[in-house]
């Protein structure tokens, strides 16, 4: 079979590489497609692009990359049921570790003293649920054509409403670039997604869950893929200024001017700003939330506390917890990685620093993270200093270098490094990967994957 890739260049020439890329520019334009990020204070805003040369993906790699996503998210839900078990472990046990920590399967440490734990997260799922309704990893194709995890996302993982809008604004603007083989509808997520987060409702409520995507309000870095994921999923979009407690113990919304029962919340911001939130009665959004879940008519989605499962220490140990919980071997590998809180770790690398990446433990989404080979000298010997002092605060990790794949730049082909989140749900069925994962490319590439500019991923099937 030819290459996807080549029909499509074939089929727009370079003339039509040009204007399908101001096409694409003006659509998104139009559609206010647009993240803001936070930095000093400000929020700066800016234009997503989205590149005119879809991602193309074969169907036995989605295949293999399908399963192991599916793997990774049914071993790190267990770990959270495990993590956060009712008093650790069962009523009466004495020793009250994680069964993970009983098997001598991880320290105690890495489970008790993780900067990601939050105790007060264990009343905020109700008996049974799985605490990550929707996950995310993020893989990279090297050179030898190997697809590895580079990281977890359980918290609050975005991307979908991004890769839904990737596809539909190149329909919409470049509808001459077809694919000229089957390929994966990625609207198909849709309705996974909307069974998982049904799955979240609580047992005791009848009827179908009555659901609400949960914004952080108007100035959130991501309100535009909130507002896709609403209206994808036909649910109301709704912000802590627009809940109010019921007499059951449950909650409401105001939608529209009318007050809506909600049985589900889809959670779109992180846990610490839970607390930063006031309903309109004033009461601190986080504290709602809780009593709604604790009187069983309120399920979220995800769970708060999820971080203690995404974080770099736990990242470098998955391995370790397929083969605990679900008695398998994992079926993608993840990147070396050494938690420098073991002593033994640290004495492995401390002198490799110059050719590792090191991260905060507590950093999420690769923030934070410094590559030795990119530092000068004079910046190594503070990284080795910074690190010396405190090795309990670091992971290191080899680093990655993504294959690259053909992209627009210029009104011409170019090479650029990208990587692909892969997202599952968790839902009555089990574990399920949704067939619209989000590519992100580098700017240039030197670049790592930073989510520059978006592609539609064609999945062949």
């Amino acid at each position: 079979m030819s290459d996807p890739l080549d029909a499509v260049l074939d089929k727009l020439g370079p003339d039509g590489l040009t204007a399908a890329a101001a096409a694409l520019a003006a659509e998104c334009a139009a559609r206010g497609l647009v993240v803001a990020r936070w930095a000093d204070g400000r929020q700066t805003v800016r234009g997503v692009p989205v590149d005119p040369l879809p991602h193309v993906v074969a169907a036995a790699d989605w295949t293999r990359l399908a399963a192991g996503v599916e793997q990774r998210h049914r071993a790190l839900n267990a770990f959270l049921a495990d993590a956060y078990r009712p008093a650790g472990r069962r009523r009466g046990d004495t020793d009250r570790d994680p069964e993970v920590v009983r098997a001598g399967v991880l320290p105690a440490w890495a489970v008790a003293h993780s900067p990601a734990r939050d105790p007060g997260a264990v009343g905020l799922a109700w008996p049974g649920q799985p605490r990550a309704a929707v996950a995310a990893a993020d893989v990279v194709r090297t050179a030898d054509g190997r697809w590895t995890v580079v990281a977890d996302s359980l918290r609050v993982p975005a991307g979908i409403g991004y890769a839904l809008a990737a596809h539909d604004v190149l329909r919409a603007a470049v509808p001459e670039v077809t694919p000229p083989v089957p390929v994966a509808d990625p609207s198909a997520a849709v309705p996974l997604l909307r069974a998982a987060l049904a799955a979240a409702a609580p047992p005791k409520r009848e009827g179908p869950p009555r659901i609400g995507v949960l914004t952080g309000g108007q100035a959130d870095p991501a309100r535009f893929e909130h507002r896709v994921l609403a209206d994808a999923l036909g649910v109301p979009l709704v912000e802590a200024g627009d809940l109010w407690p019921r007499a059951d113990g449950g909650i409401e919304a105001t939608v529209a001017g009318e007050r809506l029962p909600l049985d589900v919340l889809h959670r779109r911001f992180d846990d610490a700003e839970l607390g930063a939130h006031r309903t309109p009665a004033g009461t601190p959004l986080a504290a709602l939330l809780a009593e709604g879940v604790r009187s069983g008519m309120l399920g979220l989605a995800n769970v708060p506390g999820n971080g203690i499962a995404d974080d770099r220490a736990t990242y470098a140990v998955v391995p370790r917890l397929i083969r605990f919980y679900l008695g398998e071997e994992p079926l993608l590998p993840s990147v070396r990685t050494w938690v420098l809180a073991d002593a033994d770790q640290w004495a492995e690398v401390r002198g490799r620093l110059h050719e590792l990446v090191l991260t905060p433990v507590d950093a999420y989404g690769g923030g934070g993270a410094v590559a030795g080979p990119e530092c000068s000298s004079e910046q190594l010997a503070q990284l080795q200093a910074q690190v010396a002092a405190a090795p309990h605060r670091f992971v290191a990790a080899e680093p990655v270098e993504p294959a690259p794949v053909p992209a627009v730049a210029d009104g011409a082909t170019a090479s650029r490094p990208v990587d692909l989140r892969v997202f599952s749900v968790t839902g009555r069925d089990g574990v399920r990967a949704l067939p619209s994962p989000l590519t992100r490319v580098a700017p240039s590439p030197e670049n790592g994957p930073t989510g520059e500019a978006l592609k539609p991923t064609w999945l062949l099937s």
